[in-house]
C-alpha cells in the first residue's frame, strides 16, 4: 500500500506541479490571481481529443499554441489593464473560466471523453502495477519542470522574471521591463497548464467541469507554499498530491474526499499560517 502511494504521489506531484509553478509564475510577476488557469489545462486537454487524428505530436503542439493565444488575448485584452483592480481581475478570470466551460459544454455536451494513450500496458514496481502513460506522464512532467526552472535560473529573461517576481521596484530600477516580463509570465503559467493538460489527457476522463477540482488543489499547492514563492509552490504541490493520494488509498470512501483534503488545507493554512511555508523569507525579499 505504501508503495502505491509513493508511486502515484509522485506521478500527481508532477501534474500539480506544472500546474502549481505556472499559477505561481502568473502571480509573481503580472501579480493576477489567474482562477481561469486550470481552464487552460482543461482547453489543452480538450484540443488534443479534438484534433487527435493528425497525430499526437502534432495535435499537442497546436493545443499548446491554441492555449497560448487564448492566455495572451486574456492578457492583452482584459486582465493586463484591469490588474490594479484585484475583484475585478479576479471576476473576469472566473467568467473567463465560465465561459470555456460553456463552449466546451456546447461543442462537445456533458459527455465523457478520452484520448487513446500513447504508451498503453503497464509496468509493476515494487509490487505495484502502474500504467506506462503514468510513468511517461512523469518523466514528461520532470522534464518540463527541469527546463522551467533551468530557463528562469540561466537565461536573461528567466533572471528578469524571477527579478520581478522577487521585487518589482528593484527589478524596474537595473531596466526590466515589467510589461514585457508580465507577458513572458504569463505566457510561460499558461503553457505549463497546457502541458499538464496534455500529459493527463491520455490517464483522465475529459468532461467540461474536470478545471474545478485541479484549481483547489493549485490554490491550497500556492498559498501552503507562500502566495508569490515558486520553490513554494512546487513544495505546495508535492505535499497536497502525496496527501491525497494516502488518502485515497488508505481511507475508506477516500475516493470522494480527494477535493476535501485540498479545501481543508486551504482553510487551515489560511487561518494559522496565512503567508505559507515560505511567505516570510517571499515578504522580506519584498
Amino acid at each position: 500500500m505504501l508503495a502505491a502511494v509513493l508511486v502515484n504521489g509522485l506521478v500527481l506531484s508532477g501534474i500539480y506541479g506544472m500546474l502549481a509553478l505556472g499559477f505561481a509564475l502568473t502571480y509573481g510577476v503580472a501579480r493576477i490571481l489567474n482562477l481561469a488557469h486550470t481552464a487552460f489545462y482543461m482547453a489543452a486537454a480538450y484540443a488534443l481529443f479534438f484534433l487527435g487524428k493528425m497525430g499526437f505530436l502534432p495535435a499537442a503542439l497546436l493545443a499548446a499554441l491554441l492555449v497560448l493565444l487564448l492566455a495572451f488575448l486574456a492578457y492583452h485584452l482584459f486582465l493586463e489593464p484591469l490588474r490594479e483592480h484585484e475583484a475585478t481581475v479576479l471576476i473576469v478570470t472566473i467568467a473567463l473560466a465560465l465561459l470555456l466551460q460553456e463552449v466546451l459544454l456546447l461543442l462537445f455536451g456533458g459527455h465523457f471523453r478520452s484520448v487513446p494513450a500513447l504508451l498503453p500496458g503497464f509496468t509493476e514496481i515494487w509490487g505495484v502495477r502502474v500504467a506506462n502513460q503514468a510513468l511517461l506522464a512523469l518523466g514528461f512532467a520532470a522534464l518540463v519542470l527541469l527546463l522551467t526552472w533551468a530557463f528562469l535560473k540561466g537565461t536573461r529573461v528567466g533572471l528578469a522574471v524571477r527579478a520581478a517576481a522577487q521585487d518589482m521596484e528593484a527589478a524596474e530600477l537595473v531596466g526590466v521591463s515589467l510589461s514585457r516580463a508580465g507577458y513572458w509570465a504569463v505566457g510561460l503559467g499558461a503553457l505549463l497548464a497546457a502541458l499538464a493538460g496534455l500529459a493527463v489527457a491520455p490517464m483522465a476522463t475529459l468532461e467540461p467541469h474536470m478545471w474545478t477540482p485541479p484549481l483547489l488543489v493549485v490554490l491550497a499547492a500556492v498559498v501552503l507554499g507562500g502566495l508569490g514563492s515558486l520553490p513554494g509552490a512546487l513544495l505546495g504541490a508535492l505535499i497536497l498530491a502525496f496527501a491525497e493520494v494516502a488518502v485515497v488509498n488508505l481511507v475508506p470512501g477516500g475516493a470522494f474526499l480527494r477535493t476535501a483534503v485540498a479545501l481543508a488545507v486551504l482553510v487551515l493554512v489560511l487561518v494559522f499560517r496565512p503567508e505559507g511555508l515560505f511567505g516570510t523569507g517571499f515578504a522580506e525579499e519584498r
